[in-house]
């Protein structure tokens, strides 16, 4: 009887026949209304798994689950669960979640009517990529009698990938070429002269520049036209993420290499969708993936394929060899965007001169991250004179990450230092900043 489990309204009953039985001692009267509640008691119970036990009481329970869990962001599972028998149950529901999600008390309840179906859903927020299979789905099954259980298993193990997130990816395509960007956290970034690349002639409408005009055009049509331009095209951008030791810090369950996975998607995503090319290169003491700038429309799969699969490494990063690596695979300028942290001047001064080396043939953007734990205590209520002085040292990490910033723009390196939540939504930024100024 492995199926079987004893309930809470079991323990509550036989326990307050345990304490009538020992008061009878005191008042004999007692005695005879303990055994006929004790015999009664027994009945409901052999009554209880007959219902249970019988063969005629099944349930049906079927698990659907995205094709692709999305890192970081919340999935929904769905499960739908059946009463197949003539018998109202109700049911405890405990489905077998992978052990990267660490929940272990993870359950739900309903009651069924019998032949009812019923659907219900539940939210999970995978904070590592990788493959995450599903178990069994448990059903304890309870009559209206509710003194046993029958555990039901329902085989249904399966597996599902965790990707870097497609749906911040297709979220942010929709900002940045959407007409409500400003809402978004997307700037408008006014455009600074004209791009090179002339598009074609249009209608004057309000607002248009009025430099712009084309008066051969206009003469030629009795009406005002301007020129239209268009961003200049088949610029390379190159995401290059830093998976040492020092990207393994955890923010909100993540680590800053997989906040920068997630943005990296996206910026490669934007470029392409700008008709820019997207590459990738990964690092830390030995070059992992690379992919070479491209157009493409198979590139974002190429992208999201390399990015899965990347894994952090316990080691100190070589910049000497990205430098090398930088020279032999990325020809022409291109914008790199790199995805890094330095939590002290000390380790920026060691890799600046490289930084600035790369710098001179690219357009590099160093992106690293602000200690928002550090941030949160200096912003919090100081009460002791000890508080004051731990507050005056993290102000100290803070202040040293801003001079870091004002450093890298001292020699010509643009920087980003961000929270690692904004992460995405700053970079994205800062390319269309770049693009519109010319400057890729």
């Amino acid at each position: 009887m492995k199926n079987l489990y004893l309930t809470n309204r079991f323990f509550w009953l036989f326990g307050a026949l345990a304490v009538l039985f020992v008061a009878s001692f005191w008042a004999p009267l007692l005695f005879p209304v303990a055994q006929g509640i004790f015999v009664l008691s027994l009945a409901l119970v052999v009554l209880d798994l007959v219902l249970l036990f019988n063969r005629k009481v099944e349930i049906h329970a079927e698990r659907h689950l995205p094709k692709v869990f999305n890192l970081s962001d919340i999935n929904t599972v769905k499960l739908e669960v059946e009463n197949r028998s003539q018998l109202p149950l109700a049911v405890t529901l405990i489905d077998e979640l992978p052990p990267q999600f660490q929940i272990r008390n993870f359950e739900k309840h309903l009651y069924l009517k019998p032949e009812e179906q019923q659907r219900i859903s539940y939210e999970l927020r995978p904070v590592e990529r990788g493959e995450y299979t599903f178990g069994d789905i448990n059903a304890f099954l309870a009559s209206i009698i509710g003194l046993v259980e029958r555990r039901y298993a329902v085989p249904q193990e399966m597996s599902v990938p965790v990707y870097p997130s497609i749906l911040q990816m297709k979220q942010f395509e929709l900002r940045a070429f959407g007409r409500t960007t400003h809402h978004k956290g997307i700037k408008k970034i006014r455009r600074i002269g004209h791009s090179y690349e002339f598009e074609q002639i249009k209608n004057y409408v309000r607002g248009d520049d009025y430099r712009s005009v084309n008066w051969k055009a206009s003469s030629r049509r009795n009406i005002l036209m301007v020129n239209q331009y268009q961003d200049e095209r088949a610029q390379q951008i190159y995401c290059i993420i830093d998976k040492s030791r020092a990207m393994r810090m955890p923010f909100e369950g993540l680590s800053l290499m997989d906040y920068a996975i997630n943005t990296s998607l996206v910026i490669s995503n934007i470029a392409l969708q700008k008709y820019d090319r997207a590459g990738l290169i990964t690092f830390s003491d030995k070059i992992g993936a690379t992919i070479k700038a491209d157009s493409k429309p198979t590139q974002i799969n190429k992208i999201l394929m390399a990015l899965y699969k990347e894994e952090e490494r316990p080691l100190e990063a070589n910049y000497e060899l990205l430098y090398y690596a930088a020279r032999k695979l990325i020809n022409g300028r291109s914008l790199i965007l790199l995805y890094t942290n330095f939590e002290s001047s000390y380790a920026l001064e060691r890799v600046l001169p490289i930084l600035r080396r790369i710098n001179t043939f690219h357009l590099l953007v160093v992106v690293f991250f602000e200690n928002t734990e550090i941030r949160d205590f200096v912003e919090a209520r100081v009460e002791t004179l000890e508080d004051i002085y731990h507050q005056t040292i993290a102000r100290k990490f803070l202040t040293e990450k801003s001079q870091m910033v004002q450093k890298l723009q001292q020699y010509g390196i643009q920087a980003i230092l961000t929270r690692p939540e904004d992460l995405s939504i700053n970079t994205v930024n800062k390319y269309l900043e770049l693009k519109s100024r010319g400057l890729i």
